[in-house]
């Protein structure tokens, strides 16, 4: 039998070397490793490697195999593994793993402690390049955020908004998804419930209007309470309110260091 051609092995003679190849928008199912334990998800991943110059190809489908393959929940240390292992199977010396999925946390109404989910997104990646491997999560937490400025002209009610609070850091180790869900709802006018009885209506209206904040004071709290914590290295806070008087959003970011 004759050997069938490998193609993307051959050499190429353009002398252009590709920062990064691989893929995209693989759907698959995964664990996440939290605070709680492991917690199944459905995951979407993108692989890619750095491709030499003289290489025509990279090998697609080992990217695949090697997601595939892979049975332990992913974490900070897991990813750390798996990155060095799509190396070694990619023959590379530099790459990178992005999985993005949503988690799902338990949380207790605040009066009537009456129990329902609430999901976040999460994005967390691994990269090695220049000797150096570099760890970073991404977590989407939506908050209540009720408006300063509106609460004081206004002789009774304070218009108030959903928000998405967006925090990307780099750790120089793990920090879980809860930690830092933590640390932006303790920030935000109000923190958000997935089911609430009318005792727990009438308590985070009541707290939201305690707690007024513009979208400068969340990034700014937000960014402060990250800042105070040893663990991280560099981190972008950004918060999107989805205004309720208004068909336009308010923004603002902060970016350390």
């Amino acid at each position: 039998m004759n050997a069938i051609a490998d193609v993307q092995s051959s050499a190429d003679t353009r002398n252009l070397a590709i920062t990064r190849v691989g893929i995209r928008g693989l759907r698959i199912p995964l664990k996440w490793r939290t605070a709680q334990g492991e917690q199944p998800t459905i995951a979407t991943v993108a692989m890619s490697v750095y491709l030499p110059a003289h290489q025509k190809g990279t090998h697609m489908s080992r990217f695949v195999a090697l997601i595939e393959a892979y049975d332990d929940a992913i974490g900070y240390d897991a990813l750390s593994m798996l990155t060095h292992t799509m190396l070694r199977d990619l023959a590379s010396d530099a790459g990178q793993i992005e999985i993005q999925a949503p988690f799902f946390r338990t949380k207790s109404a605040p009066v009537s402690g009456i129990k329902s989910l609430m999901d976040y997104d999460i994005t967390l990646s691994g990269e090695y390049a220049n000797g150096e491997y570099n760890s970073s999560i991404k977590v989407v937490i939506p908050v209540t955020s009720l408006c300063p400025c509106s609460k004081e002209i206004s002789a009774y009610g304070a218009h108030n908004q959903r928000s998405h609070v967006t925090v990307s850091l780099c750790s120089n180790c793990a920090i879980e998804p809860e930690e830092i869900i933590d640390l932006v709802e303790n920030q935000a006018s109000c923190q958000l419930y997935g089911l609430l009885k009318r005792p727990d209506e009438k308590y985070v209206t009541e707290y939201a209007y305690d707690h007024p904040k513009f979208v400068e004071d969340i990034v700014r709290d937000v960014s402060a309470a990250l800042r105070a914590e040893k663990r991280v290295k560099c981190f972008t806070v950004e918060s999107e309110n989805f205004e309720s008087i208004h068909n336009h959003s308010a923004y603002a970011k902060i970016v350390y260091p």
